[in-house]
């Protein structure tokens, strides 16, 4: 099974990534654990068409599955440079405090705390 991130970086299918991810999403469940989509955008380049099919996978397996959905936070970290590794696609140690706050935001809501 593949991870929808770097499927899609790779140019893979739309339908391929999402069959893979449903299966997780589907792996999860069955081991009684709370799945959750973070969303997922490609650079412009990719090309209109691929990038909008690419799009539509996170929100439709969330409704789909009823699984929460983590809105694409990598725009804010891109547009700080230095936050990005010299590959341009990664974040870098820089940015981890960010990326920790910003989760940690988004997922307490959804952890149970005994």
């Amino acid at each position: 099974m593949k991870n929808g991130g770097s499927d899609g970086l790779r140019g893979f299918p739309p339908q391929n990534i999402e069959q893979d991810l449903s299966k997780i999403i589907t792996l999860v469940k069955a081991a009684s654990a709370q799945p959750l989509l973070m969303q997922i955008r490609l650079p412009a380049n990719y090309g209109r068409r691929y990038t909008e099919a690419f799009s539509r996978i996170y929100p439709k397996l969330a409704k789909e599955f009823a699984v929460p959905l983590v809105p694409f936070f990598m725009e804010q970290v891109y547009l700080n440079p230095q936050w990005m590794q010299s590959d341009g696609i990664h974040p870098s140690a820089a940015a981890q405090p960010f990326i920790t706050e910003l989760l940690d935001k988004e997922l307490a809501p959804l952890v149970k705390h005994e």
